[in-house]
């Protein structure tokens, strides 16, 4: 367990546990990881080394998080999760043919000076991903580690996260009628 004090002069306890039963066999991860390419195919194919260098970067800063892939009607999401429900996730990846962005789950809440987060929703907030290189830029880098630090599920000490695909194309919603 560790107190940290956050910027707003609050203090936050973070307890790290160990998360049992969270282990995805070889064959599990190469199905699931195979399902992703397809994703990536189907909606962002113009920004399939763009979200791989997202991914190894965030798998890097996270690695037992679990990435919960999410597939909506033009777009796919990639939650990093400290468990297997991607709500509870700190950042997410959302790929389509417009774009990557990379979300904050809680990012109304964060510290922006430098006025990179986009976004008007009750929580949610996202910068445009220009290329892999945004992730390494130092404004960008606070906003990561504020949002890891701020998180309220902890992620587990030890071990490797799993790749989750929650939803597949027979859930999608139906597109809206126009008005």
């Amino acid at each position: 367990m560790s107190v940290k004090k956050e910027p707003s002069g609050r203090r936050s306890v973070q307890v790290e546990v160990e998360v049992p039963g969270s282990t995805q066999s070889a064959a599990e991860r190469r199905s699931a990881e195979a399902e992703l390419r397809t994703l990536i195919a189907k909606f962002a194919p113009a920004h399939l080394r763009l979200i791989g260098a997202m991914r190894r970067s965030l798998r890097k800063r996270l690695p037992t998080a679990h990435e919960v892939v999410y597939e909506y009607r033009d777009w796919f999401v990639i939650s990093y999760s400290p468990n297997e429900h991607g709500y509870e996730g700190v950042l997410a990846i959302r790929a389509s043919a417009d774009g990557v962005k990379l979300y904050f789950n809680r990012g109304k809440e964060l510290p922006d000076p430098a006025k990179l987060l986009h976004g008007s929703a009750s929580q949610v907030r996202f910068i445009n991903m220009e290329g892999a290189s945004t992730l390494a830029r130092p404004e960008v880098t606070r906003l990561i580690d504020e949002a890891i630090a701020r998180n309220r599920v902890p992620f587990a000490r030890a071990g490797r996260g799993s790749v989750v695909i929650r939803s597949t194309s027979a859930k999608q919603r139906r597109p809206r009628r126009p008005a």
